[in-house]
């Protein structure tokens, strides 16, 4: 082999070891990056689903962990012993409780996540499918100082957009109230506190029903099978697995938990109505856009023209006629009889 060959070879082995093994921006440290990442990750997951269970007063061993975080029960040990040897958990029995320092941890990722989760709800129109993925990964990015910068530009909110409190900057949290919709009986009335987002085809569907944090309910009947329900004049049946979902505040008696609203989507041609308000689950730049074309309580909206395809519709709204697409619609409530006085 030439010289000139060999010197090649050289150089080209000397440029494989450098992009392999270059501080920091090597493919090394890269690698290492990403598993420390991945680790970070990990932890800090493992610290939040520890507090959640604390906050409501449900054991967490090995298992659970590794369920809440899909990975093996030899990769939870992992992940609970780092946790240990950080000061951050203790043992108890056969489950595991955070430590002070754990504790302060976990409220400070836990805020970090509610406060973005509340910002895309108010500030974005991503939809609300998407918020819970997006604030799990930022809640891992976004440092504490941006979190409480961002915080303040939404005005310091107390609750997220599923009914979830926002733990202070000082780590403090309301003690957990409130119990599972499944665990009302027949004759309970109450209101909707919380609904989960996880796992997310129950989230899903529960926001298809157009359940939200503030709505009063009223237990119709309880069976083996099946909890029916009346929300907003709507007869609704959950199994007992969507119904632990929800989160209710118990009352003593409902209030107007009978009355079903109408939506300005049901409006025909020619028909008027008067606005009655606007569903909490539109929410951010969809809800304002309502609120500027005057869809405010006592404003009365006519239906006036339907496009080719049928969507959107005109409607006649403080003497001007604006597009409304049948998704939008869908959110305003309204009441026929009153326009027709």
């Amino acid at each position: 082999m030439s010289p000139g060959s060999l010197l090649l070879i050289g150089v080209v082995v000397v440029v494989v070891m450098a992009w392999i093994f270059w501080p920091e921006k090597g493919l090394l440290s890269l690698l290492i990056k990403m598993r420390m990442n991945t680790l970070k990750v990990q932890l800090e997951d493992a610290l939040k689903f520890l507090f959640d269970c604390e906050y409501k007063n449900v054991p967490c061993g090995l298992h659970t962990v590794a369920g809440n975080l899909h990975i093996s029960s030899n990769k939870a040990a992992t992940i609970l012993d780092r946790l240990q040897e950080m000061g951050l958990i203790e043992p108890r029995n056969e489950t595991y409780q955070l430590t002070d320092a754990g504790k302060s941890y976990a409220l400070r990722i836990i805020r970090v996540h509610r406060i973005w989760e509340k910002y895309l709800a108010d500030e974005t129109s991503m939809d609300h499918k998407e918020w819970h993925n997006a604030a799990d990964l930022k809640e891992h990015q976004l440092s504490t100082e941006a979190a409480e910068k961002i915080a303040g530009q939404i005005g310091n909110p107390v609750f997220d957009p599923h009914g979830d409190p926002i733990p202070t900057a000082s780590g403090d949290l309301p003690i957990h109230l409130g119990v599972n919709l499944s665990a009302l009986k027949e004759g309970d009335a109450g209101r909707i506190s919380h609904i989960e987002d996880e796992p997310g085809y129950i989230y899903e569907q529960l926001m298809a029903l157009g359940l939200y944090p503030g709505m009063q309910v009223y237990i119709m009947d309880v069976s083996a099978g099946k909890i029916t329900f009346a929300a907003q004049g709507e007869e609704i049946v959950l199994t007992p697995l969507f119904a632990s979902a929800i989160t209710v505040e118990k009352l003593q008696e409902a209030v107007h938990v009978n009355n079903k609203y109408e939506l300005l989507s049901s409006l025909e041609i020619g028909e008027k109505a008067e606005v009655i308000g606007i569903s909490p689950n539109c929410r951010g730049q969809q809800r304002r856009r309502l609120l500027d074309l005057g869809i405010v309580p006592g404003t009365i909206v006519t239906a006036e023209i339907k496009s080719a395809s049928g969507d959107p519709v005109g409607y006649r709204i403080m003497g001007a006629t604006i597009g409304i697409r049948k998704k939008q619609a869908g959110f305003i409530f309204i009441n026929k009889k009153i326009a027709q006085v």
